[in-house]
């Protein structure tokens, strides 16, 4: 049986691991100065940092809608017996319900609401690519990765919460006093929404580091198979180097994938965002 795994461009799934497992990406939107562009295809994060900090508005993010969800899933149909699509949590975005709807229409295409965004729904990809690789149903791929899903450990901390003011998801008052203190929120994935955890204060690089040491604190608690290092625009290679060298001392991972933040998750976090995403045992 011929399953296709798809996910939306919220998953940042790096292009070289799309190519090698046949993953198609969607693209969501960012809608700036009223017209709507493709997120990695017409647009990049580094577009929407420049138009920001030259003045310009923060632009919104867009779902993918259900007729481009129809072409592709139609097209991929002609060659293959089942599609499993991941989505950004459809607490974020309407992309799930889209996703369902075209995904009717078409059938044999199973949605999963990955309940996460970024990197969280790539090793969930991943994960399913590689049950599909060993035979397994689409039945019992989706039940395997919603069972993987309960053990994500998805974080990341943020440089400013300017982009999150701007996009409405805090208030002026609260970005604010964070700029004022220099506090550096660390933002968890809990439920399918995003929660604020501990606060750190310093330089982003200082606290970069001391995350990187809360999250791997307990290494025989997480799963080493994989995890993800993913990053906004704006930190040096030296210290991305550093950063990576500081995980793999702390938990040495069998496969450390360096990821970049597309367009929908730089548009709310801003430059200098980064995070560890990985399995929990």
């Amino acid at each position: 049986m011929r399953i296709r795994i798809t996910a939306d461009s919220t998953c940042d799934l790096p292009a070289p691991l799309a190519e090698k497992y046949g993953v198609h990406i969607f693209p969501l939107y960012v809608v700036m100065d009223g017209v709507a562009r493709r997120d990695g295809v017409e647009i990049t994060a580094q577009d929407i940092f420049d138009h920001v900090s030259a003045g310009g508005k923060l632009g919104n993010t867009a779902a993918v809608n259900v007729g481009d969800y129809l072409e592709v899933f139609r097209e991929l149909r002609l060659d293959c017996d089942a599609i499993i699509h991941f989505t950004i949590s459809q607490s974020m975005s309407a992309c799930y319900q889209n996703a369902i709807i075209a995904g009717a229409e078409v059938g044999n295409v199973y949605v999963v609401d990955s309940q996460n965004l970024s990197c969280g729904i790539s090793l969930l990809v991943l994960t399913a690519c590689e049950l599909a690789e060993a035979g397994l149903s689409p039945e019992e791929i989706v039940a395997r990765v919603e069972e993987k899903r309960e053990k994500l450990d998805v974080s990341f901390v943020i440089d400013t919460l300017d982009y999150l003011k701007a996009g409405g998801r805090c208030s002026p008052l609260v970005a604010l006093g964070a700029n004022l203190l220099n506090l550096k929120p660390c933002i968890e994935l809990q439920d399918g929404k995003m929660d604020v955890g501990k606060k750190y204060r310093g330089a982003i690089e200082k606290v970069v580091l001391k995350y990187l040491r809360d999250r791997l604190s307990d290494p025989e608690a997480i799963d080493t198979s994989r995890a993800f290092l993913v990053k906004s625009n704006g930190f040096s290679p030296e210290f991305l180097e550093e950063a990576r060298s500081t995980v793999m001392e702390l938990c040495g991972f069998e496969e450390l994938v360096d990821a970049v933040a597309g367009c929908t998750i730089s548009n709310h976090c801003g430059p200098k965002t980064l995070g560890i995403i990985m399995y929990r045992k």
